[in-house]
């Protein structure tokens, strides 16, 4: 119905990914003709109290009354605003805060009662992500002046509202969600919740606009044909990481996701260089299959030395494991993993980029494109052309283009 507005409010400790999610659901709102606003708590305090004191963990500190008091007057401020936007033309006010403590959130339900209103809690206990996460936090203006305490401070702040942190449970409508995994892990509706499929659905939704998905050049090992290992990249891999740059420079990437293999390194290097504010965050989830007793043979090594493994692998190339190593099947996990971890970091930007290998580029296919398992290894995965994907619950393109 035209007349069905919505209060959803945001919940969890910082760094996991509350305020990313905000603006996921404010533009999928939006792009199906649904006003929505988003009302951050964090911005209030930004604007109305000098930077020097809210980056200091002090300030979240449940001792520090003047702070605490401070702190409900901006979520008051926000609450305010919300309902004033819902009594107007707005359908869908998100408020985007820590909401930590059961007490704040009984004082949002009482206030907010004119609608339906619905909490989600993002839930992420990923150290690697939730490190990572703090170091983009702490690049950020606000904590510019902290230098090298930044991130001890940041920590100090979690601590603090951990001190306070209930989970939701008494509340009449909620979704608790892993916000990594994009998995719900409870929910409880007792009301109506309009927009409640929609909302429910694009939770779960792995979404990215603009994957590039890019196999390392050409390395040594590629001209000699030996798998694995950790070879450098040749004359051509250099000068095809340089045509890959030439060709991305102006699209902007923020983050190039690698292995910790040097020849996806060095091609994101080259990549990373022609880009105005670029990173590259090398995952262990992204390493080559490891092929075991195998590593850094050729394919007529193995035939002509283990030919009990070139035959059982040959007839079964998903399923089998490499003696001491993995198969296709087994590294899925990783790349999943490894992919959750890409799309979390990178939510925010459109372009994201994963320079791999040919393994596991193909088990990153295989998540998008849904291919038979014994089909998967044969995924043509070339060095001379990269992979685009959009999957969003709107669209969905495939693209093999060329870069030179």
């Amino acid at each position: 119905m035209s007349d069905e507005k919505l209060y959803i409010v945001l919940m969890g400790l910082p760094a996991r990914g509350k305020s990313t999610l905000a603006i996921r659901l404010r533009d999928a709102f939006r792009r199906d003709g649904i006003s929505t606003r988003i009302f951050n708590n964090g911005n209030l305090r930004r604007i109305y109290r000098p930077l020097q004191e809210t980056s200091r963990s002090e300030f979240y500190s449940p001792k520090n009354s003047a702070a605490v008091e401070l702190r409900s007057g901006f979520a008051r401020m926000n609450m305010e605003m919300a309902k004033a936007y819902l009594r107007n033309s707005g359908r869908v006010a998100i408020l985007d805060a820590t909401n930590a403590e059961r007490a704040r959130r009984a004082i949002i339900e009482k206030y907010l009662d004119d609608y339906p209103l619905f909490f989600i809690e993002c839930i992420n206990d990923d150290e690697d992500i939730l490190k990572l996460s703090i170091q983009e936090k702490i690049n950020l203006p606000e904590f510019a002046h902290l230098k090298d305490k930044a991130a001890t401070e940041f920590l100090k702040r979690i601590d603090y509202y951990r001190m306070i942190y209930t989970p939701l449970k008494v509340e009449r409508n909620y979704i608790r969600i892993d916000s990594l995994q994009n998995m719900i892990i409870e929910e409880k509706h007792s009301d109506a919740i309009p927009f409640y499929d929609r909302l429910r659905d694009y939770l779960v939704t792995d979404e990215v606009k603009n994957l590039f998905l890019i196999r390392h050049t050409e390395t040594e090992y590629n001209v000699a044909n030996r798998i694995g290992g950790d070879s450098p990249l040749t004359k051509k891999g250099e000068a095809q990481a340089t045509a890959l740059g030439l060709f991305f420079k102006k699209k902007k990437v923020s983050y190039i996701f690698t292995s910790k293999k040097r020849r996806t390194i060095d091609t994101a290097k080259v990549i990373c260089e022609m880009q105005d504010d670029c990173r590259i965050i090398s995952l262990t989830e992204f390493d080559e299959i490891n092929a075991g007793i195998c590593e850094r043979m050729t394919y007529e090594d193995i035939e002509k030395r283990l030919p009990h493994v070139f035959k059982r692998r040959g007839a079964n190339k998903y399923h089998y494991v490499y003696p001491e190593g993995e198969s296709y099947e087994t590294m899925k996990p990783r790349i999943i993993q490894g992919v959750k971890k890409a799309f979390f970091l990178n939510r925010r930007a459109n372009n994201i980029m994963i320079i791999g290998h040919q393994a596991v580029n193909r088990m990153i296919l295989s998540h998008f494109l849904y291919r038979r398992e014994d089909d998967v290894p044969y995924i043509y995965i070339p060095q001379d052309r990269f992979y685009h994907i959009v999957s969003t619950q709107d669209k969905k393109l495939f693209e093999l283009k060329r870069y030179d």
